[in-house]
């Protein structure tokens, strides 16, 4: 039985950074995903539009940019946060659903592959990757 368990841990091992991999995204393919953004904001500068610029979002507090004027509701919810991964794969599938009151109207990224592409084409922006 103890030989059983040594072998299932082991092929865990092996397989868990190619199961990690397979989810990482794709800079280059998150390019073409940020079009759906590039309306609203910026990532290579921190001049803002519509929306907020991106540039230098990974590691930074929700609702926090110099000089943007956020809902109030989006300045609640970034206390005591901070844009990463994770909070991207939650927040880019439906804005609206999570933040209730924030003043984007974009409805969210429904494919999980974009919403992994876009936030590693993000990524390349911020110093905090």
């Amino acid at each position: 039985m103890s030989k059983l368990i040594a072998f299932t841990i082991s092929i865990a091992c092996l397989t868990a950074p190619t199961l990690a991999l397979a989810q990482a995204g794709d800079a280059d393919a998150g390019k073409k995903v940020f079009n759906k953004c590039m309306a609203c904001h910026n990532v290579d500068t921190d001049k803002a539009k519509v929306g907020p610029s991106l540039k230098g979002l990974i590691g930074r507090q929700p609702g926090t940019v110099e000089g943007y004027k956020y809902s109030t509701a989006m300045v609640e919810f970034g206390q005591g946060k901070t844009w990463d991964e994770a909070l991207l794969k939650a927040y880019l599938p439906d804005p609206k659903g999570m933040v209730k009151g924030t003043k984007m109207a974009f409805p969210g990224l429904k494919d999980p592959k974009d919403v992994d592409n876009v936030i590693a084409y993000i990524k390349t922006f911020s110093t905090a990757n």
